[in-house]
């Protein structure tokens, strides 16, 4: 009988725990757009509702440097980019507790200073990979540093070594991580895309793409689609997919780089991949075998699907963004059916957890929406005290361009050189 008891009572303290765990689950944001690059979070237990003037806001910190960088969060720490004038853009690692600095490494210039509308800055997410990090100067330096000292191990130049060809607002790619090799995409017409070895930077394959196009301002993302494991980026005239070993070239989809600036950050589930073309609409390919290579077959484009710069994340079946006409739509992502749009709401960057969606538009303002094709339900909004100013040059403002990111039941919203730390568990 006691034997029978105490099963009982240890049994019933499993559940507890199994429940507590399964409602309270955290995860860092090691990298751009998350933990597998799709901008969801699997993080549960969070606030589905906030209060009047926004969650309880832990710290401020306005003295990070300038830059669109989205941090990654990791542990105990913060790590993102930054800069100070046009010579010094720096890697640095904050402490989550009260976002002081630990540590600052310089990696080098401010790519195109000249550029036009001239907003030269920081535009890279460090990626973090158990004791090291990757990051991307916007003048094409890329260099492994260690995660505890933020010294570096190894650096390479995108333009001198690769002959790299940046866009008019240089580089704004994150570096990609997968396995044994660093991914990054140098552009032009020697080297469009390179893997690296990621302990010592040797290279492993370079993939000179038919037309040896400039970088778009994208990252590229892994996706197993048409029998072959490839890398698949956003660059200045389509869309592209290379083999993740070989980086033989594979297929091209032109459509989405219709817009005027390449940004958006491909999504993918299975076989099937979305783009946005910024300020027209959105397409998805479904990746089939061809042959020796793979064929990137349209489903749909769309005009007026998620677009922006400020990306999309897929939730469900559906796939939610923000789109120039500043508009929040809800799609299905398979065909591209709007469930719903809310109007007037503003051009933003989007995150997703618990589902919610996390949404900092290019005014500041912070918004939570439930993710749900029914219909737009918003959770509340707020925006963070005590922002930095925006310069307006010609037609194009300067915003709150930085996405926002979810980690360990935080919320870390980032505009220039100020970073919020709030409290979003629930």
């Amino acid at each position: 009988m006691k034997s029978r008891l105490l099963t009982i009572i240890a049994s019933v303290c499993l559940c507890v725990s199994t429940l507590s765990a399964t409602s309270s689950a955290t995860s860092d944001w090691p990298q751009w757009r998350g933990p597998d690059r799709s901008g969801v979070s699997p993080e549960r237990g969070l606030l589905k509702q906030w209060p009047a003037g926004g969650p309880k806001l832990l710290w401020q910190v306005n003295d990070i440097g300038d830059g669109y960088s989205t941090p990654a969060v990791v542990g105990t720490r913060i790590y993102l980019m930054s800069n100070t004038g046009m010579d010094n853009e720096f890697v640095q690692a904050l402490s989550t507790q009260d976002g002081k600095p630990i540590w600052t490494t310089r990696v080098g210039n401010v790519g195109n200073p000249d550029q036009n509308p001239n907003y030269p800055k920081a535009r890279s997410t460090p990626t973090v990979d158990g004791d090291f990090i990757y990051a991307l100067g916007s003048d094409g330096d890329l260099a492994c540093l260690e995660a505890k000292t933020g010294k570096i191990r190894w650096s390479k130049s995108l333009r001198k070594d690769f002959g790299g060809q940046p866009g008019e607002w240089a580089y704004a790619e994150s570096p990609l991580v997968d396995g044994d090799v660093v991914v990054v995409t140098p552009g032009g017409a020697q080297a469009t895309m390179v893997a690296l070895n990621k302990k010592s930077g040797a290279l492993v394959w370079k993939s000179a793409i038919p037309d040896g196009e400039p970088a778009g301002y994208a990252s590229a993302i892994v996706v197993q689609g048409g029998g072959r494991k490839q890398y698949v980026q956003l660059l200045t005239k389509g869309m592209v997919g290379v083999d993740a070993k070989t980086g033989q070239f594979l297929w091209r989809y032109a459509e989405v780089a219709k817009g005027p600036a390449q940004y958006f950050t491909p999504v993918a589930r299975g076989e099937f991949v979305y783009g946005g073309a910024l300020g027209i609409g959105g397409g998805l390919v479904r990746l089939k075998p061809d042959g020796n290579g793979v064929a990137a077959e349209q489903v749909y484009f769309i005009r007026g699907l998620p677009n922006g710069v400020g990306g999309a994340v897929l939730v469900g079946d559906h796939i939610y963004g923000t789109e120039v006409g500043q508009k929040l739509v809800a799609a299905e992502f398979t065909t591209g059916k709007v469930k719903w749009q809310a109007e007037n709401f503003g051009w933003g960057s989007v995150a997703a957890a618990d589902g919610l969606l996390y949404l900092h538009l290019i005014s500041g303002e912070v918004i939570l929406v439930e993710a749900t094709p029914e219909a737009f339900h918003e959770k509340g909004r707020f925006t963070p005290p005590n922002p930095p100013k925006h310069k307006q040059v010609g037609q194009f403002p300067e915003g709150a361009f930085a996405y926002p990111v979810i980690a360990n039941g935080r919320l870390y919203i980032r505009d220039l050189g100020t970073l919020w730390a709030y409290d979003i568990k629930e």
